[in-house]
């Protein structure tokens, strides 16, 4: 049995987000779609000096509402912008010369989404969990599927036999179509640990430790 996720490209998320690298052997980044202004995709939260805490947000150039995730870019000065965003964050400010600070700052990649999957996939691996990533917008599915047939396409691209999803896409997927397209439906159970970004973790705490949380908190269910 070869087990998928689908998740979308998110910025240095919580630990719950890495139990999909533990449940899979592949995990597909959802960046086919439209780019979800107000998520997690290309912001997150940390603890300002106050100890209150406000979005890091990437600095990203102008687009169409309609924009997809794998079509984004960086402004042009988004070095500049998020060097001057980050000060306003001691714990990142006072770690700036680590690994992970700098691979925050390194905009290299002018890519969106392939920076936000190469961070994704550096924090897995520190975890101890390599699965690999493939990014949706680089396998054939029909433009015109949408929502659980889009997903259902990726699996199957992917030669999938199960999907696995957070509990919250209970409301968005149902078992008959995946059975219909021989695939077996499973949901993690709710993840009970913080929901701290993964970024702000592994500046204080030993991957290992985390990486045995999230290996308890990977449950599957129907």
């Amino acid at each position: 049995m070869t087990t998928v996720a689908v998740i979308q490209p998110y910025f240095f998320p919580y630990a719950g987000y890495f139990r999909l690298f533990a449940a899979a052997d592949v995990v597909a980044m959802f960046d086919c779609v439209q780019f979800p202004r107000r998520g997690w995709v290309h912001r997150n939260r940390f603890a300002l000096a106050s100890g209150e805490l406000d979005w890091l947000t990437l600095p990203l150039a102008k687009a169409d509402r309609d924009v997809r995730i794998d079509d984004l870019h960086w402004s042009a000065d988004a070095p500049a912008r998020l060097n001057a965003n980050l000060r306003r964050f001691p714990e990142l400010e006072n770690e700036r010369d680590s690994e992970l600070v700098r691979h925050v700052l390194d905009l290299s990649n002018p890519d969106v989404a392939g920076y936000l999957s190469e961070r994704v996939t550096g924090v897995a691996a520190r975890l101890g969990l390599p699965t690999p990533i493939v990014r949706s917008s680089a396998l054939p599915i029909d433009p015109t599927l949408r929502a659980q047939d889009r997903v259902i396409a990726i699996v199957q691209a992917l030669g999938g036999t199960r999907y696995v999803n957070p509990s919250g896409g209970r409301e968005l997927y149902n078992h008959e179509s995946f059975n219909r397209a021989a695939i077996e439906l499973r949901f993690l159970t709710p993840y009970a640990n913080s929901m701290e970004s993964m970024l702000s973790r592994l500046l204080r705490e030993a991957p290992d430790a985390i990486a045995a949380e999230i290996r308890r908190e990977t449950v599957l269910v129907a």
